[in-house]
């Protein structure tokens, strides 16, 4: 079992993206379920004072690192081996895998524009890969009761990666309450299935290596985001100079 950091109190997989793949495959193909969070510092922030996201973070058999403060914050807890893992990066890793695979995958969440458009980049970039079905939901409540005709209809087209955009915290709220009445392994990848689709642009490489993705995401949807950034970010600065983690000294670590 990969080790766990503890980043501002909550548990963060120790990991690179190769490694985080071919886990997350391998419990697909074994029919094991369960679920994976993609962390960002919105994600650990929220989850210090919110019990049920840390809870669901907790639950999760992968939480990833993505984001390179995450990242850091793990290397100088001693974990050099940590790498990022960012959800569009592990969504299009995993896409290729299931594709070579026979995987089946199910899409649920985003809306209905970003669905067509999904689809349409699906079948021009992994035509081989099996699509299960791809859903917009409609608006659904932050903590939803497990609906038992959404559970039989997933579970019928056999799918056995379940990708996830509802965004955080909802989609972990609802990946924890429906991930032990699904057969598919639940991956929360957020606005992957934006980014995937091509109706929001990725920040460049060079942005995300230093740890600005961020400011790119506030500088194109500054209206949506920009409470977000200065709050979760400004508190995740302060938790990090004021917190003692680190091998030994977290509960998460294995």
């Amino acid at each position: 079992m990969k080790p766990r950091g503890n980043v501002v109190g909550a548990p963060v997989t120790v990991g690179d993206l190769a490694g985080a793949t071919e886990t997350i495959l391998d419990a697909a193909k074994a029919g094991k379920g369960g679920y994976v969070c993609v962390a960002n510092v919105h994600m650990v922030t929220t989850a210090r004072k919110d019990s049920r996201l840390r809870a669901a973070m907790e639950g999760a058999f992968w939480v990833t690192s993505d984001g390179m403060p995450l990242v850091w914050a793990l290397r100088r807890q001693g974990y050099g081996e940590a790498g990022r893992v960012a959800g569009p990066d592990l969504t299009a890793r995993l896409l290729a895998k299931a594709a070579a695979a026979a995987v089946p995958v199910y899409f649920f969440g985003g809306g209905a524009a970003t669905a067509a458009a999904l689809r349409q980049m699906l079948e021009a970039r992994f035509p081989t890969l099996r699509i299960a079905g791809i859903e917009a939901p409609p608006a659904l409540p932050l903590e939803p009761a497990v609906d038992a005709e959404t559970v039989a209809r997933i579970n019928a087209t056999g799918a056995g990666l379940v990708f996830v955009g509802l965004g955080c915290p909802k989609q972990e709220y609802w990946m924890a309450a429906y991930a032990p009445h699904l057969t598919g392994v639940l991956v929360g990848v957020g606005a992957a299935f934006d980014f995937l689709a091509g109706t929001v642009r990725r920040a460049p490489r060079w942005m995300q290596a230093a740890g600005l993705e961020w400011l790119f995401r506030l500088c194109a949807e500054p209206g949506r985001l920009w409470k977000r950034y200065l709050v979760t970010n400004s508190l995740f600065i302060w938790y990090t100079l004021f917190s003692k983690t680190g091998p030994g000294s977290g509960r998460f670590n294995a």
